[in-house]
């Protein structure tokens, strides 16, 4: 018998669709629950407390109505924020995000990395933790980004971003000291490999993005490696609102494996 448990994948919004990209690669048949709590969006506003308290709660609401088999939080801010209270919450393999400041590191011939996410990732301890493990000897340069997340938002539901809109958002990093030199960028946010090529063009071709989206396919995969699947993939799409337009980014959730949307 084949188990139809889903992998549930978390974010905001539709960023973790980033990250599902990847795991849909890594496991084709994998029944697939995505969450997008857009209901709480934008995450990356919000303080600490507020993501603490929101994302254990939902997620638990979440296990009780879907039953998955493992849960991966596709978002940067809620990872470093709530993971722990997650995991002491469920009884259930947890996959997080991690910044991806280990290979950007590792990549680097200048030394100088930047670090682009939201404002409450970029601010964070973990953040601050894995410099010191990872790029102790690296300038780190980080921009928290809200502008971003909306414009990566309004990609998915059809709508081109602006390069005036790209440079803007992006202003911040690379006006600051010793931003000429940075040849390897975190996107520290699922919702920025939505805009990988946006990024690259105002970066330009010797900066490399490093995002977490592979390393987090290939820890489900490794969790997983047991299980048996159903023949054919499945997926829906549950959303914890009605508001944000959803109607406009029905189109592209099933290039994402996705054809059906739930509300919570």
């Amino acid at each position: 018998m084949s188990d139809t448990r889903p992998i549930l994948v978390f974010d905001s919004g539709v960023g973790g669709l980033s990250v599902l990209a990847h795991i849909r690669r890594a496991l084709p048949h994998a029944p697939i629950a995505y969450i997008a709590d857009n209901a709480g969006y934008p995450y990356g506003t919000k303080s600490e407390a507020e993501i603490a308290s929101r994302v254990p709660a939902l997620l638990g609401r979440l296990a009780e109505r879907y039953h998955p088999r493992l849960v991966v939080i596709a978002c940067n801010t809620a990872s470093t924020i709530a993971l722990p209270y997650v995991r002491s919450a469920l009884d259930l393999p947890i996959v997080g995000t991690v910044p991806a400041v280990k290979p950007a590191a590792a990549q680097s011939k200048t030394r100088t990395i930047g670090v682009l996410g939201t404002e409450a990732t970029v601010r964070q301890p973990y953040v601050d933790r894995l410099v010191d493990e990872f790029a102790s000897d690296c300038q780190v340069i980080r921009h928290g980004s809200a502008e971003l997340v909306d414009l990566a938002e309004a990609k998915v539901r059809g709508k081109t971003p602006e390069p005036a809109a790209i440079q803007a958002a992006l202003s911040g990093l690379f006006t600051q000291p010793g931003a000429a030199e940075i040849d390897a960028i975190v996107l520290s946010c699922t919702h920025f490999p939505l805009l990988a090529d946006e990024i690259r063009a105002v970066a330009g071709p010797n900066v490399h993005l490093v995002d977490s989206g592979e390393g987090i396919a290939r820890r489900t995969a490794f969790l997983t490696a047991t299980d048996t699947w159903p023949d054919a993939p499945s997926g829906r799409a549950i959303f914890t609102g009605r508001g944000g337009d959803i109607e406009a980014l029905a189109p592209a959730l099933p290039n994402f494996g996705l054809t059906q949307i739930d509300y919570l």
